[in-house]
């Protein structure tokens, strides 16, 4: 039977971020992850999860200045020391509150930055953060994005973020294979999950089109929990989307598939 973690960064937005936490339980969760926790300290955090039970398992290191529109740092060779800066940070924060699991974003490429230059510089900050983070640490993910959301971003394909993993020596990085952001860019989803699966560490869900419930959309979601089972996954699967109205009324598909 598959696990879902509630992304508090989209769920239960309804409420302020703190009182997620006791929805995301109320609601059945047993896991949660979120974005950009930083507003708040790591006790505050910690005093949610004591309190419900839940269990965190992944969180994203700071991207910069995200109100500004960046989407991480670790591609500009000019701004690794503010980026490692960020990644000691983001996995002292993760390892407080004993998060398994961290995603470093690649930041958008600057016109003027050749590809090549920018993938060797992300990849550098990949083989810190595992460093870093040290034997028990976090793992470090990596994560494409589509390029109709974030066209400027350096991993747009699951091939890509392969490759990124694969030069970046594979101990201690894994992919974050998101169903969303692959089928807007390149579709195919089952075969695609299933060449990558060794390399798969989390997964994200939501709906296309509109990153709604993973229910009445495009992606045949019960024939691919199905295959997922059948691979033995045996890490979350990550509920990353936009509820079209109160998330609990829009939990329906994850009551169905559990059973409940």
């Amino acid at each position: 039977m598959l696990k879902f973690a509630a992304n508090l960064s989209m769920l239960f937005a309804e409420h302020p971020f703190l009182d997620r936490f006791s929805a995301a339980a109320g609601a059945g969760f047993s896991a949660v992850e979120c974005q950009f926790p930083y507003d708040h300290t790591p006790q505050e955090i910690s005093e949610c999860l004591d309190s419900t039970g839940l269990e965190l398992i992944l969180l994203n290191i700071p991207a910069g200045d995200l109100a500004a529109g960046e989407r991480g740092l670790a591609v500009f060779p000019d701004r690794q020391a503010e980026c490692r800066e960020q990644i000691d940070y983001g996995l002292d924060y993760a390892n407080r509150l004993g998060c398994p699991q961290v995603h470093l974003l690649s930041g958008l490429g600057p016109a003027g930055l050749e590809r090549e230059v920018a993938l060797s510089t992300y990849v550098d900050n990949i083989r810190y953060a595992v460093q870093k983070a040290g034997e028990g640490g976090p793992k470090i993910l990596v994560e494409p994005f589509n390029s109709v959301d974030v066209p400027d971003y350096l991993v747009h394909t699951v091939e890509e973020a392969r490759r990124v993993i694969e030069l970046a020596g594979y101990e201690g990085v894994g992919l974050q294979f998101d169903f969303y952001h692959t089928q807007m860019e390149q579709g195919d989803l089952a075969s695609t999950f299933q060449q990558h699966f060794e390399l798969v560490s989390h997964i994200q869900i939501s709906g296309v089109p509109g990153r709604h419930e993973p229910d009445d959309n495009e992606i045949n979601y019960t024939y691919l929990f199905g295959l997922i089972d059948a691979l033995g996954y045996e890490g979350h699967v990550g509920c990353e989307y936009n509820p079209r109205g109160s998330t609990v009324e829009g939990l329906n598909w994850l009551d169905e598939h559990l059973g409940r």
